[in-house]
C-alpha cells in the first residue's frame, strides 16, 4: 500500500505530490440528496404520529436540523434520542451524556450512550414511529451502528417502526479488515461484519434485519429513505463533522486504522489541532513529528496530556492516498509495535474488542507481516462481500 511503505519507512512528506492530487477525484456533494432532504418521501408517513427522532448534530437538512425542520411543520415530536457524544455533538468520546431538554426547542433528550444504550419499553410507550438520522462513517467500532442496532431491536419487540433518513457512507468506497468473533462482541463491535463494512446506514439496517443479529432474530418494520446521486464509488465530503475529534476528510478515512491505536499506549492526537491524524507516543523511535496533547472540549484529559509524543504526522496523506489505494493500513500498527521500547505493555485489553478478535493482536506480536495477517482474513471477507450484495440500495 501507497501510504504503508511511506509511514514506516522514512519521515512524512509534509507535502502530497501534485501529481497525487491530480489523480484524487472531486467530492460528488453537489449532486448527493440524503434521505432527510427527500421531504416528499417521509414526511407523509410522520403526520398524525406520535415522532422520536434518533440524531445528532450531523442531521441536517441544509443549513436547517431536522428535528428544527419537521417541528416548523406541525410534526409531532415527543422526544430525540441522542448518541455518544450528545445531541450537539459536542460530548468527549466515552464522556457521560445526561439526559436533559434541549435548550433550543425544550424537547425531552434521552441519552443512548452510557448505562441507557436501548430505549426502554417505558421510554417508547408515547411513540409510534422511530426517525433515525445519523451521519455515520462505514468503521465498526464507531458507535453509531450499534446505536442503530439496539434502536432496530427495541422498536422490533414494542411493535414500532424505524424509518431510516439514508446518508452516504464516506468509506464506503471498500470493504476490508477482520471479521467480528462474537466472542468479542461489545457496544464497539456488535455485529458480524468488517471492521471497515462498506454499507450506509440505511444498507446496515437491512442487513442487520436480513441476517437476524437482533436479539432473538427478532425483525423491525424498517423503512429506508435512499439517497440519491450517491453509489459506493462515490467520494463525499461530510459537510459536519460526525464526532469532535474526527474534524476533516483526512481523520476520517485514517480513522479506520488509527481508531486501533485507542487499545495500544499510542496517541492518536487526541487533545491536538490533528486528531486522529498523527500518531506517537513518549519513547517512540519511530518518525520525527512531535506534538503534545492538551485538555480540550470534545477531548477531555487525552492520553499523554501536558507530555510531549514523538511518532508520525499522516495528515497530508489522509485526504488523498486513501482515495488512491484503499485499504485497512496495517503497517502502521506493525511499525509501532516494533517501536515500542515494552512490548509487553503496548496493547491492552481493549485492543481485542476494537479489532473483534484476539488474532489480530497475537498476529503483530508474532511479527506476521500485513500480507500474511490480510490473508488470515481473506475468505471471510469474501463471503462477507457475497451476503453483502443482497442489501445493498447503491450497487
Amino acid at each position: 500500500m501507497l501510504v504503508a511503505l511511506a509511514g514506516c519507512t522514512g519521515p512524512v512528506p509534509a507535502q502530497v505530490p501534485p501529481a497525487a492530487q491530480q489523480e484524487v477525484e472531486a467530492y460528488a456533494n453537489d449532486r448527493v440528496h440524503v434521505g432527510a432532504e427527500r421531504t416528499d418521501q417521509y414526511v407523509p408517513l410522520l403526520l398524525g404520529k406520535r415522532i422520536a427522532v434518533v440524531t445528532n448534530q450531523t442531521g441536517m437538512i441544509g443549513q436547517t436540523h431536522l428535528v428544527d425542520s419537521l417541528l416548523s411543520i406541525g410534526v409531532d415530536i415527543v422526544k430525540v434520542f441522542a448518541p455518544e457524544h450528545g445531541f450537539r455533538g459536542e460530548a468527549s468520546a466515552g464522556e457521560h451524556v445526561a439526559d436533559e431538554r434541549d435548550q433550543r426547542t425544550s424537547l425531552p433528550l434521552v441519552s443512548l450512550y452510557g448505562k441507557n444504550k436501548k430505549p426502554s419499553p417505558a421510554q417508547l410507550a408515547d411513540v409510534d414511529i422511530l426517525l433515525f438520522d445519523i451521519q455515520d462513517v462505514g468503521v465498526r467500532f464507531y458507535t453509531y451502528i450499534s446505536t442503530l442496532h439496539y434502536v432496530m431491536e427495541a422498536a422490533a419487540e414494542q411493535g414500532k417502526q424505524v424509518l431510516v433518513l439514508d446518508r452516504p457512507n464516506p468509506n464506503g468506497f471498500y470493504v476490508d479488515g477482520p471479521m467480528l468473533d462474537t466472542a468479542f462482541r461489545s457496544f464497539v463491535g456488535m455485529d458480524p461484519v468488517p471492521l471497515v463494512h462498506g454499507l450506509t446506514m440505511g444498507e446496515y439496517a437491512r442487513m442487520a434485519n436480513g441476517e437476524g443479529w437482533l436479539k432473538g432474530g427478532v425483525q423491525c418494520k424498517l423503512t429506508v429513505i435512499p439517497c440519491t446521486g450517491y453509489d459506493h464509488s462515490t467520494f463525499y465530503e461530510l459537510p459536519v463533522k460526525p464526532s469532535p475529534n474526527l474534524p476533516n476528510m483526512a481523520a476520517v478515512y485514517l480513522y479506520p486504522a488509527l481508531g486501533l491505536f485507542e487499545g495500544t499506549i499510542v496517541s492518536v492526537g487526541r487533545g491536538t489541532d490533528k486528531p486522529f491524524q498523527c500518531i506517537g507516543f513518549p519513547e517512540c523511535t519511530l518518525g520525527d513529528y512531535a506534538f503534545t496533547p492538551l485538555s480540550t472540549p470534545g477531548a477531555l484529559n487525552p492520553p499523554y496530556q501536558g507530555i510531549t509524543c514523538i511518532g508520525l504526522d499522516l495528515s497530508s496523506y489522509g485526504d488523498f492516498y486513501t482515495r488512491l489505494d484503499p485499504g485497512l493500513n496495517l503497517e502502521w500498527l506493525i511499525g509501532m509495535y516494533k517501536a515500542s521500547p515494552d512490548k509487553a505493555k503496548f496493547f491492552n485489553p481493549f485492543f481485542d474488542k476494537l479489532a473483534g478478535n484476539s488474532s489480530l493482536r497475537k498476529a503483530v506480536v508474532e511479527g506476521k507481516s500485513e500480507e500474511d495477517i490480510r490473508a488470515s482474513w481473506r475468505k471471510e471477507l469474501n463471503a462477507f462481500k457475497d451476503k453483502r450484495k443482497a442489501y445493498l440500495l447503491y450497487p
